[in-house]
């Protein structure tokens, strides 16, 4: 067992994503499901994956909060345990065989980085169902999963757009994959979409977790004339290092105004717990099949959290009548004319679909500088 696994038994309780169809979590399903199903006479025990420390708020620390709904929710159905802190690559992939042969039935694995170390494991336990977060490989007893994180962002970059009074944001990023692009794009859009004069400054820290590296990146943009932060990457030292300069910030993963009472603006948080009660139920039915998940706003896997009192109702109105429109599927973040920084034209009208959003490798107008190989 390694040195890092913390078990949690309770006899109370249990850039990438492919997915088909626009708004909505789709089903791609793959042969093999009746070979999943979990005896009723014994919990089911499933295991999960972090990259980072659980923690107080964060990308962990949601996925970690789904993990307790699910044990919730399924009482003495399941047993769950987990193992934090696993860097992807090789660790992972061992971490991953050893949650397989001690006899988990069904694995999360909560990181891009984990997809392939996933994928090689799963072909040597065919009997254990695997499920990866923000992946897009499969397999018959493999299922992908992931969050449209770009509708929250477009709404937090609306709430940027009307409370920068430097017309700079800044922005901390992990690593240039098409997921973390769609997030900088979609918030650039929202906040031109309501100041066309806001610009979006970008840094880039090469690691999901580095609260070191993550406040350095911050305290650089606010250097540049940033006075509204954002991130994609799993501290909250951005909300901190903010909240110390005085500093409007948007929190992300988790809501993060603990970090930032004054200067939190909102969060866009994410969801898992669901999904995960839902996918453990159908591996004890026998009723678990492969499938492509990709699920938003309507779906509940993303989330704006409440407003800080110094964002006026006027604000709010304006961004909660766009949050309703994308809910109700009238209103696509990557819709209309879409033009990068360098001025060509990536979409002239209609919407980005799902491929395209996948192969994402741009910035959009308002983005300063220019993208670094991934």
């Amino acid at each position: 067992m390694p040195k890092n696994l913390v078990r949690r038994a309770s006899m109370r309780a249990g850039l990438f994503a492919v997915a088909t169809g626009a708004a909505c979590i789709a089903l791609a399903t793959l042969p093999g499901a009746s070979a999943y199903a979990q005896s009723a006479s014994t919990p089911l025990k499933v295991a999960f994956v972090y990259v980072g420390p659980i923690g107080e708020a964060g990308w962990t620390t949601q996925h970690d909060r789904g993990r307790r709904e699910l044990e919730s929710a399924l009482a003495g159905k399941v047993v769950t345990s987990y193992v934090e802190k696993v860097a992807e690559g090789a660790d992972a992939e061992r971490v991953i065989r050893d949650l397989a042969a001690q006899g988990n039935q069904l694995i999360f694995t909560t990181s891009f980085g984990y997809m392939d170390p996933t994928n090689r494991v799963a072909r040597q336990f065919p009997k254990v169902v695997f499920e990866h977060a923000t992946g897009y490989k499969t397999a018959p007893n493999v299922g992908i999963y992931n969050a449209r994180f770009y509708e929250g962002r477009y709404l937090a970059g609306m709430v940027a757009g009307r409370m920068t009074k430097t017309n700079v944001a800044g922005y901390v990023a992990a690593f240039p994959i098409p997921e973390v692009l769609q997030g900088i794009n979609a918030f650039t859009m929202g906040m031109r979409a309501v100041n066309p004069k806001a610009e979006l400054k970008v840094v880039w820290v090469n690691s999901w977790y580095d609260p070191g590296r993550e406040r350095d990146a911050a305290n650089a943009l606010m250097n540049q004339g940033a006075d509204v932060l954002t991130h994609h990457t799993d501290s909250t030292a951005t909300v901190s290092a903010a909240e110390e300069k005085g500093r409007y910030s948007i929190g992300y993963h988790s809501d993060m105004s603990k970090f930032g009472p004054k200067g939190e603006l909102t969060a866009v948080s994410h969801h898992w717990g669901e999904f995960y009660t839902r996918t453990a139920r159908s591996v004890i039915d026998g009723t678990w099949k492969s499938s492509s998940v990709w699920g938003g706003m309507r779906e509940g896997f993303v989330r704006l959290e409440p407003f800080n009192a110094v964002v006026g109702a006027d604000v709010r109105k304006q961004v909660e009548a766009r949050q309703a429109e994308i809910v109700a599927g009238r209103f696509h973040p990557f819709s209309g004319r879409i033009v990068d920084n360098t001025g060509k034209v990536r979409q002239e009208s209609g919407t980005l679909t799902d491929e395209a959003l996948n192969r994402m490798d741009y910035y959009v107008q308002g983005v300063q500088g220019q993208l670094p190989s991934r």
